[in-house]
């Protein structure tokens, strides 16, 4: 299991970091790459975790995605 930390900024301009878990995934190049193919379409959703939350993102309302540095606060 690959575990990634992923910037999401919104369409509103507001940021958060939240943890993407992908039990398939071999490293986070694969992980993100899930990422970035869930979000593709404005259907799809991607389930995440911030803190002890389980946060599901809606592709419709993302403006971008990076990999979060090191470090973020979840």
């Amino acid at each position: 299991m690959t575990d990634i930390v992923i910037r999401v900024r919104f369409t509103s301009g507001d940021h958060t970091d939240v943890l993407y878990e992908d039990p398939e995934a071999s490293d986070e190049d694969v992980a993100f790459e899930h990422v970035v193919l869930a979000l593709a379409s404005d259907a799809n959703v991607l389930r995440c975790k911030h803190g002890d939350r389980l946060l599901v993102l809606f592709a419709r309302g993302i403006a971008s995605i990076e990999l979060a540095p090191r470090g973020a606060i979840l």
